[in-house]
């Protein structure tokens, strides 16, 4: 018999209650790196934030931001 793989999503934040998931997406971002400058990169704590914004966030997007966190560019409160 096969490992099973267990897929999960983000749960609901009922600060989102649209089907519109973009918002949702760009705060789990900047939750996950405000975590991360908080308590390291190798926080474990932070680990959910970014499971959370990876599966929210279209990959185009999380290479922009971090191309923009990069260059002192990025729009958003980190």
């Amino acid at each position: 018999m096969e490992d099973e793989i267990d897929l999960k999503t983000a749960p609901a934040d009922f600060r989102f209650p649209t089907t519109n998931q973009t918002r949702h997406c760009f705060t789990r971002y900047i939750e996950f790196h405000r975590c991360t400058t908080a308590k390291g990169e190798d926080s474990v704590d932070c680990e959910r934030f970014a499971k959370y914004y990876r599966a929210l966030c279209p990959g185009e997007w999380v290479d922009k931001w971090n191309e923009q966190r990069e260059t002192g560019t990025f729009p958003g409160p980190l």
